[in-house]
């Protein structure tokens, strides 16, 4: 949502970002989206760098994840396509309360539902909040946006000659401790065999190829 920068909401980032999920639309395809804040306020940071109370500095997260959600619907909405926006913090002026069945109906109306407020609790990442709602809408697949171009036995950014996964098991990620997804979300998927795919989000259509079932990023599953 910020682009290239670390802070703040970039119109331009989220107008490409628009036209992509409008493509896989397009297709026929179902989508709930699990927004994060980390471009505003990141609970953790908070309260490991400025000494901030956990509870309070995630629950500011979860705020930043509906600012974001809001300003994601806009854009979509733009391009005349059909969004609700369900918070699991109720704020019923600017958004729906996250309900189960009703997600499920907005989805069978081929509505995108863009899912904000995390788990609505504090000390969960929006990686857990992902896999949560995946399970309850009964997802096919999770598609995990990042900066590069899947999975690697190292940060790439950081060690060059770290080498690319093509594809890895849940317990794999466990064991080597591979920073796909948070430790509790992995184990989600696991528990339920929900694959992710972890793909380049600047990937040019990246979205839409995944669908249309090109290899992409890196597949992790069972």
């Amino acid at each position: 949502m910020s682009g290239h920068g670390s802070f703040g909401i970039d119109p331009p980032s989220i107008e490409k970002l628009t036209e992509e999920i409008k493509k896989v639309v397009e297709l026929g395809t179902q989508l709930g989206i699990v927004i994060g804040g980390g471009n505003i306020v990141r609970g953790e940071i908070l309260s490991a760098q400025e000494g901030m109370d956990r509870v309070s500095a995630d629950y500011m997260g979860m705020l930043a994840t509906v600012i974001n959600a809001l300003a994601l619907q806009e854009f979509l909405e733009r391009k005349g396509l059909h969004t609700r926006v369900l918070t699991a913090i109720r704020m019923e002026q600017l958004a729906e309360p996250y309900i189960r069945r009703r997600a499920l109906r907005h989805l069978e109306k081929h509505r995108i539902v863009i899912f904000a407020g995390g788990t609505g609790n504090p000390y969960f990442s929006t990686d857990t909040a992902a896999v949560l709602r995946a399970i309850e809408i009964e997802a096919e697949l999770i598609l995990k946006g990042t900066k590069v171009d899947g999975v690697y036995s190292q940060d790439p950014m950081v060690h060059p000659d770290a080498e690319f996964i093509e594809e890895i098991s849940f317990m794999e990620v466990l064991n080597k401790g591979l920073r796909v997804m948070d430790t509790t979300a992995i184990s989600l998927c696991m528990e339920n065999e929900l694959p992710i795919i972890v793909y380049n989000s600047s990937e040019k259509n990246a979205i839409s190829r995944i669908v249309k079932g090109e290899k992409l990023g890196t597949l992790v599953r069972e």
